[in-house]
């Protein structure tokens, strides 16, 4: 047993832990413990179907079935406490989720808030006031999210394929210039489409629905804190600080550590402003 913190990654939306491995690597190098976690269905146990690849048949990629398709939010939950129970057996912990992997914390921290030192939101989806992720789409801060330039790429029906299956390889360039637009806009070409090969096609359709907030009496107590990202196309700022507000509002005497980094929403995540906010957790 240490006092030296385990930070537990968790990654967003059509992601893996390969998005964390910069900023793990440079915390890792400082003497800081660290884990990332991949989500059922993601990473080494990612599903590629057979027509996204080259050459790609666009008809079958809309129809095929994928395996993801049953995952809930409850699966990604239980295998993050999974991972959490194992790093506590050697001291603190803290959980880090960025984008949608927001929902994961939150919930991990309805579920086993004695676990948690800490709870940090890297440009993340952070549901109090509203039930879900969907909710807050619908809301004014979300107003300028270009999050419809990614759905462009979408193949298939969500409700129907039971994920929601982007095309990260179209070869469309305005299409790639639009989810460029929204993720990544000062990336360089050629890091944009490096990015693109990270991504994973399919994410359950059920994650953006579930209920997934966070609870005063349980996640509440753990002192959070929230990375705003003030370039962020895809979750905009405007939102983010709704986020905040909600969270300080249902617990008033546990404030949320603020601190704004000029990023859009894809970072890098090892970008220079970022390190020394998580080596001073």
């Amino acid at each position: 047993m240490t006092n030296q913190p385990t930070f537990v990654f968790v990654h967003g939306t059509h992601s893996s832990s390969s998005s964390w491995t910069d900023l793990v690597n440079e915390l890792t190098l400082r003497g800081h413990r660290c884990v990332t976690v991949d989500l059922p269905g993601h990473g080494t146990n990612g599903y590629f179907p057979p027509a996204y690849q080259a050459p790609q048949d666009l008809h079958a990629l809309a129809t095929e079935p994928s395996p993801l398709a049953s995952l809930t939010l409850d699966d990604y939950v239980e295998h993050t406490i999974g991972v959490v129970r194992r790093a506590h057996e050697h001291g603190p912990v803290i959980l880090v989720g960025a984008s949608q992997g927001g929902v994961t914390v939150s919930h991990v921290g309805n579920a086993v808030p004695e676990l948690l030192q800490r709870v940090v939101y890297v440009s993340a989806y952070c549901c109090v006031d509203l039930p879900s992720m969907a909710a807050y789409f619908a809301t004014p801060e979300n107003r300028e999210s270009l999050v419809d330039q990614v759905t462009k790429a979408l193949a298939g029906d969500p409700a129907v394929l039971g994920v929601a299956r982007v095309n990260w390889r179209t070869a469309d360039p305005d299409m790639i210039a639009g989810i460029k637009e929204c993720l990544a806009a000062d990336f360089s070409d050629e890091a944009m489409h490096n990015l693109l090969n990270h991504f994973q096609p399919d994410e359950p359709a059920a994650i953006p629905l579930a209920d997934a907030r966070g609870h005063a009496d349980t996640w509440g107590r753990i002192p959070r804190t929230y990375i705003r990202f003030t370039n962020d196309r895809l979750i905009p700022p405007a939102l983010q600080t709704r986020f905040i507000t909600e969270a300080d509002r249902l617990t008033p005497t546990n404030p949320t550590t603020v601190h704004d980094v000029p990023l859009p929403h894809a970072g890098p995540m090892n970008h220079p402003a970022l390190i020394p906010l998580f080596t001073r957790l």
